[in-house]
């Protein structure tokens, strides 16, 4: 259809040589004929306008639909470039211009298709419209551009249909995405207000309130986990990443794959000794394959095997048709299979989706494969599924090589002490929400740290500037004043050399850009207990 124009103009071409030359028979010209009428009718059914332009006149020739397109009800007279062009929206112009230029200077072809989309400024009622431009150029044997011909079609009513058609998908992802978080934190929050409500009711009982207090800790915990997959799904999570070997990561996690497992499911490593290091988060990493390997558990329940493969991976362009998904680059590819109850179509296609479960209600939120994909896409990898009914399913991720040597970090499970303030260290704490901040301050004061406050980031810098004394400045990441924490941060050392930093953020929006938080500057995660605050001060003290 795109191209019906050109053939109409051929046949046209063909009739009139036909006739002049009065060779063909009335059978001849009758089928000729037939088929432009044909050809006509097929322009007008796929609302298209036929034009032809004479380049070393500039005369053309076109259908009455043609011209209803720009606004006229009859056929002009005369029409050229610069009658199209003087309807085309002024935005659109120059690439409009642009493509006219390359087509009648590029003289590499003796014909070649061109294909322009813009909007115009119909006339009569001076509707803005869609419209969609599609011909072949034309060369004389010196190879200079002789004419042009093909159609025009009016997409408007295509694009709005289109853009509806993606609205209502949006509003329906976000439907299922909103209705999820309700479910979850509604079920959640009913467990950490019921149990408030009761230790409020009778704080005497030393147990009970020990109990309910414990339910609700759990329940808040597993909200912070809701939210923390969210973030990772959205690739707003605050990534720290280090450039490591995945297979040293495994095999230091391979007891907790073990114990999530259970008994019945045989875990197995298959790991390539001469895997190339990438860059990624750690903990997040190990968060993708504990997901991965529940969800096959899942799909075992009579028991089976999980096989978690890695290997290096060239894709180069003559392998791109293996992995269209792919730039051209060094990989590291690692693979999670089972041998479980596998998946159908429809329900691969919709594995990465948020709150998308096949599981009963209770028994996951949906969020574990959204929560691989997000932090697959957020460390510029790809992730994809392999599933079939009764086959099992594979899991495989695809993250780009580093060129960086893989950093070897000490890691230990052993239990260390609360850190307690030592010699009276004043903390500056720097938030907004003023619940957050009394909650730091009591934390910290629990600690035997002395606090000092301050709600946005130019006061903090006030404070800094007088004579109190100061040895950390504690603040959250994403702050209104149009200074993020980290911004401070840098301030605030100018100030103050020597000055310890500790950030806390859930979210950081935009607020950081592409380069995150940087590996200097020690960052707790929101939401976090004393204990996860006393850790992190550990850290920012060297470890004292």
């Amino acid at each position: 259809m795109i191209l019906l124009g050109v053939y109409l103009r051929e046949v046209d071409g063909l009739y009139g040589a036909a006739e002049r030359a009065a060779r063909l028979s009335e059978r001849q010209r009758a089928d000729l004929a037939m088929a432009r009428d044909s050809l006509v009718v097929a322009l007008e059914a796929a609302d298209m306008g036929d034009w032809h332009l004479d380049l070393a006149t500039g005369k053309s020739s076109r259908t009455l639909r043609h011209d209803r397109i720009f606004g006229y009800e009859t056929l002009l007279p005369d029409w050229g470039v610069d009658d199209f062009l003087r309807h085309v929206v002024e935005d659109d112009r120059p690439g409009v211009e642009a493509v006219l230029a390359r087509v009648r200077q590029d003289s590499r072809s003796r014909d070649e298709h061109f294909e322009v989309q813009c909007r115009i400024v119909r006339a009569g009622d001076g509707a803005e419209r869609w419209i969609d431009v599609r011909g072949r150029t034309y060369r004389d044997p010196a190879g200079d551009p002789a004419f042009m011909v093909g159609v025009v079609i009016d997409t408007t009513d295509r694009r709005e249909a289109e853009q509806r058609l993606n609205q209502a998908q949006k509003m329906e992802a976000i439907g299922q995405l909103t209705g999820g978080v309700a479910h979850d934190f509604n079920n959640l929050l009913t467990v950490i207000v019921g149990n408030l409500d009761m230790i409020v009711r009778r704080p005497d009982d030393a147990r009970r309130v020990e109990r309910l207090a414990t339910s609700a800790m759990t329940a808040a915990r597993r909200g912070a986990e809701v939210t923390e997959k969210l973030l990772s799904f959205s690739r707003r999570q605050v990534l720290r990443p280090e450039t490591v070997n995945p297979n040293h990561l495994l095999k230091d996690f391979q007891g907790l794959l073990r114990r999530a497992l259970g008994e019945t499911v045989t875990l197995v490593l298959d790991l390539d000794a001469a895997l190339d290091p990438v860059r990624l988060d750690p903990g997040q990493f190990e968060s993708a394959i504990l997901n991965l390997a529940v969800n096959a558990r899942d799909a075992m329940p009579g028991g089976g095997t999980l096989t978690v493969r890695t290997e290096n991976l060239a894709v180069t362009p003559e392998r791109r048709a293996a992995w269209p998904d792919l730039t051209e680059g060094d990989y590291v590819r690692v693979s999670v299979t089972d041998t479980g109850t596998g998946m159908d179509a429809a329900t691969a296609a919709r594995a990465f989706e948020p709150f998308f479960t096949t599981k009963d209600v209770g028994k996951g939120t949906g969020l574990g494969l959204s929560q691989v994909y997000g932090f697959v896409r957020q460390g510029g990898g790809q992730v994809r599924v392999a599933s079939a009914p009764g086959l099992g399913t594979t899991l495989t991720i695809d993250l780009p090589r580093s060129g960086e040597p893989a950093a070897v970090s000490a890691r230990t499970d052993a239990l260390l002490p609360l850190r307690r303030a030592a010699e009276g260290e004043v903390i500056l704490v720097v938030e907004d929400e003023a619940a957050v901040l009394e909650m730091a301050v009591e934390s910290l004061s629990e600690l035997g740290y002395h606090t000092l406050t301050a709600t946005h980031a130019a006061e903090a810098l006030e404070r800094l500037k007088g004579p109190e004394r100061i040895d950390i400045l504690f603040s959250d990441v994403v702050m209104p004043g149009g200074m993020n924490g980290i911004e401070l941060a840098v301030r605030a050392r100018r100030l103050r050399l020597g000055l310890r930093v500790l950030l806390a953020s859930g979210y950081t929006g935009s607020a950081l850009g592409e380069q995150g938080v940087p590996v200097d500057l020690p960052l707790l995660s929101k939401p976090y207990r004393r204990e996860d605050l006393a850790d992190k001060l550990r850290v920012v003290m060297g470890g004292r």
